[in-house]
């Protein structure tokens, strides 16, 4: 069974290698979609409780990037180079990752599925 949380979080940060405009300080409002797969406890009938979810997604990423300046934290924070340090960040601690989708714009998204 595939289990989603989804959360929301406000962060700035510069894009050193970017040609145009990134290259400057902007902030984005991020949307993170995190999926685990695991199989139905039959004690439990679920696959994780959601809170259990959330509460490992809050501590291990959100409350480290929200309201931040991404640089401080990840080298050349593009969406893409922050999709892997979320799913390192998420691997050890949640059995089952399997995506990580982070959605920089309305109309901009990463989803990355580990190496």
């Amino acid at each position: 069974c595939r289990v989603k949380v989804a959360f929301d979080f406000e962060a700035a940060h510069r894009l050193p290698q970017h040609p145009g405009r990134c290259k400057e300080l902007h902030g984005h409002s991020y949307h993170l979609v995190v999926t685990v797969e695991r199989r139905v406890a039959r004690e439990t009938g679920m696959a994780i409780d959601f809170a259990d979810l959330k509460q490992i997604v809050r501590r291990d990423v959100v409350d480290r990037l929200d309201h931040t300046y991404l640089n401080d934290k990840i080298d050349n924070p593009t969406a893409e180079i922050m999709s892997v340090w979320i799913w390192h960040a998420l691997r050890e601690p949640l059995a089952g990752l399997v995506e990580v989708e982070l959605w920089e714009t309305r109309n901009c998204a990463v989803v990355y599925r580990g190496e």
